[in-house]
């Protein structure tokens, strides 16, 4: 029976193991982290051996024929170096699901900001349509819990993926591929722009058909290379790159290559880069052939995104809103920019590398107070008094920073307080989801 190595104890890694362990394979799934999952019991009886407090490396397990990572695991790590260059095929979680589900065409979303609202909403769409057609990748399910769910036959797989998981699939071949924005971010493990911007483009590249958001400062200035992608514009017709065959606003209209297809106020989501992610999903519906009244319900019905400008109640006619999905400037800044000022923001965590200005700027213009928490506190404190901006307070937690915005919104008129942070959330908390639901459960206890 040949061996496979599955690195990651997370939803993929098990799934991935799983899937495996079904095709006749000898499945271990290690994890670095010791700490045990509630799953190991369960995996154990299916005679899944699970290794936690481990690191794999090729030279110390001569067995092993394939390996297999979860999203998380960085490409290069030396072990990962180590057993390509003694020909172990090692692939990512993504990869092993194409492999068992290509027959079914896939909607493929990525970029840097943007991605879970567009995904959610063409899953939305396309399961209006009458599809059985999930979402999954870094939303929804693992793929590979998609391949092993075999009750009832998929129309389309909608996946968004990572530059983490484009990285370790190098044959997916979608037949939708969708951009979304493309600014810095993960250059820590990417290193150079140039580097991160390939991986996504060799994604696009071996899409059937392409959609890319045409207001995007950096895609725009490379849609030369891509004059057959069917491009996008809030700003109307004449901002179209390429050969117009694209999705617009006009009159307060999407617009899908002439065709008027649904208002834009259906939409119940704010901001104008929500707008943006709506033309690139009724993009990729009409592409995939769906009709414009199954749009029109899915987008009338669609309530958003968790964690992504989540409304989540209003105290004294002061609205608290969860944006902790914003995990770098250019996420923080779009989503400061959405919502009504002045404005009180909680922002914070472990920092990224990437370009503060166009956030420093917004938050001079909107915010009447900044609440800074986690790690990043004292250096965003800095940043903010480099400005000359003084109305901010470290308040180091999420339940101070809750508790402290609701004593300064009628202080300062605000009309909004906002958690979107700018940072990834491990410094105090597992993911940005967990943070999020921390913020919710704080929000609601005021009401």
């Amino acid at each position: 029976m040949p061996n496979a190595h599955v690195i990651g104890l997370g939803k993929s890694g098990i799934a991935a193991a799983r899937l495996l362990k079904r095709q006749g394979w000898e499945v271990t799934l290690s994890d670095r982290s010791s700490a045990a999952s509630p799953e190991q019991p369960r995996l154990e009886r299916e005679e899944i051996t699970v290794k936690v407090g481990y690191s794999w490396h090729p030279d110390a397990d001569g067995s092993t024929q394939l390996v297999v990572v979860s999203p998380g695991v960085p490409w290069d790590i030396p072990a990962l170096v180590a057993a390509r260059e003694q020909g172990i095929e090692t692939i990512g979680e993504m990869e092993l699901a194409w492999r068992n589900l290509q027959s079914c065409p896939w909607v493929v979303i990525t970029g840097t900001n943007g991605k879970t609202t567009t995904t959610a909403l063409i899953a939305a769409i396309f399961q209006t349509a009458g599809w059985n057609a999930p979402a999954c990748g870094n939303i929804g399910y693992a793929a590979c819990e998609l391949a092993l769910e075999s009750a009832k036959p998929l129309d389309w797989v909608v996946a968004e993926i990572s530059s983490y998981q484009i990285e370790s699939s190098s044959s997916i071949a979608p037949r939708i591929g969708v951009w979304t924005t493309f600014t810095p971010d993960h250059l820590s493990r990417h290193y150079t722009l140039e580097n991160y911007y390939n991986i996504k483009a060799r994604l696009l590249r071996q899409s059937e058909l392409q959609v890319f958001n045409g207001d995007d400062a950096y895609l725009r200035e490379v849609g030369a290379n891509w004059q057959d992608a069917y491009w996008t514009s809030v700003k109307g017709k004449a901002h179209l790159i390429g050969n117009t065959q694209g999705t617009y606003i006009e009159d307060g209209w999407v617009v899908f290559q002439g065709d008027r297809i649904v208002p834009v106020s259906a939409l119940r989501m704010v901001g104008e880069h929500n707008h943006q992610n709506l033309l690139m999903s009724v993009a990729a519906a009409r592409l995939a052939g769906i009709d414009k009244e199954a749009i029109a319900q899915a987008i009338a019905n669609f309530p958003g995104v968790p964690h992504r400008l989540e409304h989540i109640c209003t105290v004294a006619g002061v609205d608290f809103i969860n944006d902790s999905k914003a995990t770098n400037y250019d996420a923080a800044q779009v989503g400061l920019s959405a919502v009504a000022s002045p404005v009180i923001l909680i922002a914070g965590g472990e920092a990224k590398a990437g370009d503060d200005t166009s956030w420093l700027q917004t938050i001079q213009e909107k915010a009447a107070a900044v609440l800074l928490i986690g790690d990043a506190a004292p250096t965003f404190a800095q940043r903010l008094k480099t400005v000359g901006y003084s109305k901010y307070e470290i308040v180091e937690t999420m339940e101070r920073a809750v508790s402290r915005s609701a004593e300064l919104a009628p202080q300062t008129n605000a009309r909004v307080v906002l958690l979107s942070p700018a940072c990834a959330s491990f410094d105090q908390f597992q993911n940005f989801e967990q943070r999020g639901d921390r913020f919710r459960e704080l929000c609601l206890a005021l009401v």
